[in-house]
């Protein structure tokens, strides 16, 4: 006879198991029967840790090093095998709150039509049960097998028509065969295929962990007329509940259900997800809640409850006016869903602030995930959850307060995807050391990759040698005509009114700067066929008047489509009028401005041979190649 014990760590509990033969870590198997009335399994999990590979028994973690100890002991004569394992809490088995009704190891059915009996607290589940039964869904909580069963509990079924919402479809996204997951050994945001991954409907659910809350989020990527896309996200209230066939977590309210308008899902929970800035939009934002609450399609950039959190968004938070605008940052009039920024259907869009724009950045893991981030107001915040579905609009969760700037100029260029050749030539020489310094204001003209590229094709011969480290001097001149010094930063505004006869004059680090400055509408847009017919339509030239302004040489151009007026702002140099894509990135020691090109002379660096003649044909070189690069 053999005996398996796990102990819990500071506890004296001890879970005694049947086998025959010890049960060392590396011979456990997915479960094992227990000594407990009924049997029920304890379910095993393994996945890897940093430190090797981790093991729980249900939601307990085995703790390696203190485990695997084996001793013999003599029980009525017999010499028995026991193998000690210790973990980290204690193993808590289903139990019913009446002695005179005792419960053991019931499966996820059985424990729905039990629950009355359970200690569950406070919490009911009679609804979703009644709707199992309605919908003839029962056999689905009796199989036998590896499942994990997320049951919504009374409260969540408000307002009044949501039960009848829950359908067979709906039931089956709440159920997620071949795993049993535990809270703790579930990886973060990895999506499971729920029963309701068919041919017409695929619906995920993946677990968030934020702080000391555990969240599940279901992601219907394809739906139908009765269920929409997107995804519905619901907080675990009492989590990892073993039953027979797996685990039953309570949660807050019924996935895939969409219901409820961008404001409800901020209100619905008080200390949910983004409830801080809740707070905020109700105490700080006049009418925006009111604005939000009748747009017919919106999509909400809502920072998390740990982004309100931050010191400099509180000392912020004291600036009623300044709030007012920064909270108008976070939203824009339209459905943005994730994908459409993932496919670079969109790079930037206007917000509901004064000339204020939301831009956005792809960005490729080493494991292949894509990370979205979005700038607004100089600050890069990352889409955590995204995709969180209303009945009028989408709400994306991101880790920052869009406007409140929390970096240097120098680590807005170090972490900045668009600015990595600024970056690396500003490491020549020491250029960039300068911009850490929180004594002095910058106001930095900086070029975006594509003003590089671009510049490449234009200058070839001075391009190539201020990529080489034998030009650094050359490279630091450069660069210096880009950055103004001065006691104050500049937005674009701010210089737009400081022009005087049309040019403005300012300290640059190198010399001083002398630029025009001008303001456009977007609307105003002249799309010109290119004259040569053997040029396909996608390739066609963008020829812009005073004020217009490019699109991407794949869009389609429709005049009569109506479009909302967004203004942008250019800067006129030696002659060339340049676009500044990125207006008022703030930092905490001055402004960036990202340029769509190098403020660069063919004579900056001497070259011998003589300069060639920039024909019709190279322009067109020129245009194709940053079509690809954009």
């Amino acid at each position: 006879m053999s005996l398996l014990l796990f102990h819990p760590l500071s506890l004296s509990f001890i879970v005694q198991l049947n086998a025959n033969f010890p049960k060392t870590i590396e011979n456990l198997g997915d479960s094992i029967s227990s000594e407990l009335e009924g049997n029920p399994p304890l379910w095993v999990t393994r996945r890897p840790g940093t430190h090797g590979q981790e093991v729980y028994i249900n939601n307990a973690k085995i703790l390696m090093e203190r485990s695997n100890f084996q001793s013999k002991v003599i029980a009525g004569g017999d010499v028995k095998t026991q193998v000690l394992h210790i973990i980290n809490e204690v193993l808590e088995p289903v139990r019913s709150n009446s002695a005179e009704m005792p419960i053991y190891s019931p499966n996820a059915f059985e424990f729905l039509n039990q629950s009355e009996n359970l200690d569950l607290g406070v919490h009911r589940v009679r609804i979703f049960r009644q709707r199992i039964v309605t919908e003839k869904k029962e056999e689905v909580f009796k199989a036998d097998g590896r499942y994990t069963f997320l049951i919504p509990v009374e409260e969540g079924f408000r307002p009044s028509p949501r039960p009848e919402k829950v359908d067979r479809v709906v039931i089956d996204g709440h159920v997620i065969p071949n795993h049993v997951l535990f809270t703790t050994p579930t990886p973060h945001n990895v999506p499971y295929e729920t029963l309701a991954f068919t041919d017409n409907v695929k619906v995920t659910v993946s677990f968030l962990k934020e702080h000391d809350k555990v969240y599940v989020q279901s992601n219907t990527m394809i739906g139908d007329a009765g269920h929409p896309t997107g995804v519905v996200l619901a907080e675990i209230i009492k989590p990892n509940i073993p039953v027979r066939n797996g685990v039953v977590h309570l949660i807050q309210r019924p996935l895939m259900v969409v219901d409820t308008t961008v404001k409800d899902f901020l209100e619905e929970k008080k200390d949910g997800p983004v409830y801080k800035f809740y707070e905020t939009i109700r105490d700080f934002g006049g009418e925006i809640m009111s604005t939000i609450s009748h747009l017919r399609d919106v999509t909400l950039f809502a920072p998390s409850n740990a982004a309100l959190e931050e010191p400099g968004v509180q000392k912020i938070l004291q600036n009623k006016e300044r709030v007012k605008e920064i909270l108008n940052l976070h939203y824009v009039k339209e459905r943005l869903p994730l994908d459409k920024i993932k496919n670079k259907s969109v790079s930037q869009v206007p917000t509901a602030a004064d000339r204020k724009k939301l831009y956005f950045n792809v960005l490729q893991e080493p494991s292949g995930n894509q990370i979205v981030t979005v700038e607004g107001g100089g600050v890069n915040a990352t889409v955590v959850t995204a995709n969180i579905a209303a009945t009028n609009g989408l709400i994306h969760i991101i880790d920052r307060v869009l406007g409140v700037p929390y970096t240097t100029v120098l680590d807005k260029l170090r972490t900045d995807p668009m600015l990595n050749s600024t970056y690396y030539l500003g490491q020549r020489q020491g250029f960039n050391d300068q911009l850490n310094d929180t004594t002095t204001r910058f106001t930095y003209f900086a070029p975006r990759d594509y003003a590089w590229n671009v510049a490449a094709v234009s200058y070839p011969s001075t391009s190539k040698k201020i990529f080489m480290p034998e030009f650094s001097y050359h490279t630091k001149q450069i660069l210096e005509r880009h950055l103004v010094i001065a006691d104050e930063a500049y937005t674009m505004a701010k210089l737009k009114e400081m022009k005087h006869n049309d040019t403005i004059v300012l300290p640059a680090a190198r010399d001083s700067l002398k630029l025009r400055v001008r303001e456009y509408s977007e609307k105003n847009l002249l799309v010109l066929r290119a004259h040569t017919r053997s040029i396909p339509w996608e390739l066609c030239l963008f020829i812009l008047k005073p004020g217009a302004i490019s699109l991407r040489l794949d869009d389609k151009y429709d005049e009569n489509m109506i479009r909302p007026e967004t203004f942008g702002y250019q800067i006129e140099w030696e002659g060339n009028w340049i676009r500044v894509f990125r207006p008022d990135v703030e930092c905490t020691n001055g402004i960036i401005h990202v340029i769509d090109a190098v403020l660069l002379k063919d004579s900056d660096v001497r070259v011998t041979g003589t300069a060639s003649v920039i024909s019709l044909e190279s322009h067109l070189i020129m245009i194709l190649v940053a079509k690809w690069l954009l």
